[in-house]
């Protein structure tokens, strides 16, 4: 854009050689000004992802998880070794869970750095997507007890997630009568259309399709969730036959 608008001026005051002249300086101005654009400031889609960067943060995520009601329990770290083995195979997963071993034997993790990793390489979508497996990994040995609660908690508020979408999710792993209601994101007293209207909503936000992650675990857990959506407004057109 810059050379153009200098070739304009060199032309209007030079006529024909300032035209050429100004399109050469416009475009080494334009050459800077691109080059400052990519290396001042971070943002989250600037630069690829590194795999091995998002391993580490999530396997400190789930060590965080599965330490937080002072037990580590078999099933939750099986859950996990199960998610690498199935994304990376059995040597690269082996690996991996060498340093998710450390992870569960250090004492502190700090939820807000290991969190800002994920708001600033991330979209919203995944970091729902990976509450979903947090979930998950407590809920390994069939039950999300209140400490693992709390902590998913904390990790929710620091991927900057919204309450309801927080709320959602859990009523996928913790029980109540209320539900389908509460992963569509609605009050039992909504009306029918109002129902109508959450399924569509939450049907397109939970789509496979928005996740900007290609880890088939991720994308696995995504469609769960979406089936999750279907089967909550099933369950409610049942109820109120609609």
């Amino acid at each position: 854009m810059i050379r153009w608008i200098a070739a304009f001026i060199g032309f209007y005051a030079f006529r024909f050689p300032g035209a050429i002249l100004g399109f050469f300086v416009g475009w080494f101005a334009d050459q800077l000004y691109g080059n400052k654009r990519v290396s001042s400031g971070r943002s989250p889609f600037a630069q690829p992802l590194q795999q091995s960067d998002f391993e580490l943060n999530l396997l400190a995520l789930s060590a965080t998880v599965i330490k937080s009601d002072g037990s580590v329990k078999s099933q939750e770290l099986q859950f996990v070794r199960n998610y690498f083995i199935g994304q990376y195979g059995e040597q690269r997963a082996q690996d991996i869970f060498k340093v998710f071993n450390e992870e569960v034997k250090k004492e502190i993790q700090s939820i807000p750095s290991l969190a800002s990793f994920f708001v600033r390489h991330t979209g919203y979508s995944t970091r729902l997507q990976i509450l979903h497996f947090l979930f998950g990994v407590a809920h390994a040995d069939g039950h999300v007890s209140h400490a693992q609660l709390g902590k998913i908690s904390q990790i929710a508020n620091a991927f900057r997630l919204f309450t309801s979408d927080f709320e959602s999710i859990k009523a996928m792993f913790v029980k109540a009568t209320d539900n389908a209601y509460k992963i569509l994101e609605i009050e039992p007293s909504a009306t029918d259309d109002e129902v109508k209207k959450a399924y569509r909503k939450m049907a397109k936000k939970y789509h496979p399709d928005k996740l900007q992650s290609q880890d088939p675990a991720m994308v696995k857990g995504a469609q769960e969730k979406f089936q999750e959506v279907q089967r909550a407004y099933e369950s409610i057109q049942k109820e109120r036959n609609i």
